[in-house]
């Protein structure tokens, strides 16, 4: 577990432009099963996400189609609702960070690491502007 202060900022990241941060396996199963679309972001302490996924992630929202939801889990902090967001994700292996997108409960579209790790954070959210525009 990473220490409270050290997270707080990366927490605040995500937090502080919407997105809800899920602390429970059961927060997380009524979070994807809510109606509409849902983005999950599996937040992380690696470098990656800070300069890729995180920036991705918010510049992401600027379009005109975008989730209904935007919720998040930390890895490495929130256990419980990492692994039950990662449950979700199947078949896809666990990476951290990571950004899947959901309809209806159902898995749509999905980021692993190996998809952000060294690509710019413009890339990203172009490839999640593209997802929400044919999902949501």
């Amino acid at each position: 577990m990473y220490p409270p202060e050290l997270v707080k900022p990366m927490r605040e990241d995500l937090t502080n432009i919407g997105f809800e941060e899920l602390h429970t396996g059961e927060a997380v199963e009524a979070a994807i099963a809510k109606e509409g679309t849902t983005l999950v972001v599996v937040n992380s302490v690696c470098g990656c996400a800070a300069a890729n996924a995180r920036p991705g992630a918010k510049a992401s929202l600027d379009n005109n189609k975008k989730p209904d939801n935007l919720v998040t889990v930390f890895a490495g902090v929130d256990r419980e609702a990492t692994d039950k967001a990662r449950g979700f994700m199947i078949p896809f292996p666990p990476s951290s960070p990571s950004m899947a997108l959901f309809r209806n409960g159902e898995l749509v579209h999905m980021l692993e690491r190996h998809h952000i790790e060294g690509r710019p954070a413009e890339m990203i959210a172009e490839n999640l502007k593209d997802a929400y525009n044919e999902h949501c």
